[in-house]
């Protein structure tokens, strides 16, 4: 690539030369088996040192609540030491799939036909532009479990086989879609709007529209305590069969835009686990223009050994039934980006994290960033929940976009 790949200032001591975090072969059995405990050091200069300390201490707040949400509904009934051990017999299936390296074999081709329905939204309440439409898109997803163990408990939430997005599009379309992925249980519009700037990237000249996850929003399963908790409630096969459905639902939505809508260009960037969804994106569909995940989580089980109080209740889990960190990867490898190689090439992939972030370390960005080739990747001071310098990284994501001929260069409107 002619430019750096680090594209901010906010750089590692000789970044792009120090030594890769990605082992090679299967990174679930070869990557550090500390390193939900490992740090990530930046070289700093004084100011940003004191706003990323500042945005972090927030970030240990967010996580300790969200740790103990999780912990709290996911451990009882989805990684007790009872779960673990059948998972452990049922993980085959997976680990052969993750084996191969084929993406294909777990991530299935959705049917074409898929009955989608629109209708006029109504309840955008701050940004209705006056040459565009609103607009709610819904479809039955046809989606079937991979593993055959999972068939009946995960079809059984009725709520979670409808899809939703929600669209603002040109009247004189087709343009350039660029869907955004909302964070865990981060799905409602205004914070979305306003972490993607939908508006700012609508008045560059594309459609906008944002893709609700599975188990969020109106596809909660039933007494649900927050939303979003079915995604991780039923254990690591419900999280590897959830993923498996995000990248179903969304590749339905592609094709639609694209045959029926006659959009021509649609990119992908997500936050949080929307970016670690739109990195599995790229490593399955080869009809996107771009992916630009958000800072992302990568490595879910070295995630939820980080968080505490979950990872405490993780770590006795494990210990009980004797297994250690390679074994809690081996159990998710096969919905993780790390498992696969992108189908796209490193110029239509660009990484945005935060040098603060405590909910997402930036060990996880550097992480993808080492499986991606290197490709651009930009630092901005803040953490996970506090974006400094976001206008900043906005306008090298427009800059991408233009150099990936999604955007036009210079047009506003």
């Amino acid at each position: 690539m002619d430019e750096p790949a680090v594209v901010s200032r906010i750089v590692h001591d000789s970044y792009e030369r120090s030594a890769r975090l990605m082992p090679s072969g299967l990174w679930w059995e070869r990557l550090d088996e500390d390193f939900a405990r490992r740090p990530e050091k930046f070289d700093l200069a004084t100011a940003d040192r004191l706003q990323i300390g500042a945005a972090a201490a927030f970030d240990h707040a967010v996580r300790a609540v969200f740790g103990t949400m999780v912990g709290a509904t996911a451990i009882p009934f989805g990684f007790n030491p009872i779960e673990l051990r059948r998972s452990m017999r049922s993980v085959g299936l997976y680990a052969e799939m993750a084996e191969s390296g084929d993406p294909t074999r777990f991530f299935r081709e959705p049917p074409s036909g898929v009955r989608v329905r629109v209708k006029r939204g109504r309840w955008f309440p701050r940004f209705e532009p006056e040459d565009g439409v609103c607009e709610v898109v819904r479809f039955d997803s046809p989606f079937q479990p991979v593993h055959p163990d999972q068939h009946r408990p995960y079809l059984r939430h009725e709520r979670n086989r409808v899809a939703y997005a929600r669209m603002i599009r040109h009247r004189d379309g087709p343009r350039p879609t660029m869907v955004a992925i909302h964070g865990f249980t981060a799905e409602g519009y205004l914070i979305n709007e306003w972490f993607f700037a939908l508006p700012w990237f609508y008045r560059m000249g594309c459609d906008i529209a944002l893709f609700t996850l599975p188990f969020h929003g109106p596809r909660q399963t039933r007494f649900s305590p927050f939303s979003g908790h079915g995604f991780f409630a039923g254990g690591s096969s419900r999280f590897n069969e959830a993923v498996a459905q995000s990248v179903f639902d969304f590749r339905i939505l592609l094709n639609w835009l694209q045959r029926e809508r006659g959009v021509e260009q649609v990119g992908v960037t997500g936050l949080s686990l929307g970016g670690f969804i739109s990195a599995m994106l790229a490593s399955v569909e080869d009809k996107l223009a771009f992916a630009l995940p958000n800072v992302p989580i990568i490595s879910v089980a070295d995630l939820m050994l980080e968080w505490q109080p979950i990872g405490a209740l993780m770590r006795a889990a494990l210990a009980v039934t004797k297994l250690g960190p390679a074994d809690a990867r081996r159990l998710v490898a096969v919905s993780c980006p790390l498992t696969y190689p992108p189908v796209l090439p490193p110029e239509r992939l660009m990484i945005v994290g935060g040098a603060g972030d405590r909910l997402a370390p930036p060990k996880h960005s550097r992480l993808l960033w080492d499986h991606w080739q290197r490709c651009r990747i930009y630092w901005f001071p803040g953490s996970h929940s506090i974006h400094l310098d976001r206008g900043k990284y906005l306008t090298e994501m427009a800059r991408f976009m233009v150099r990936a001929g999604f955007l036009q260069p210079g047009r506003s409107r």
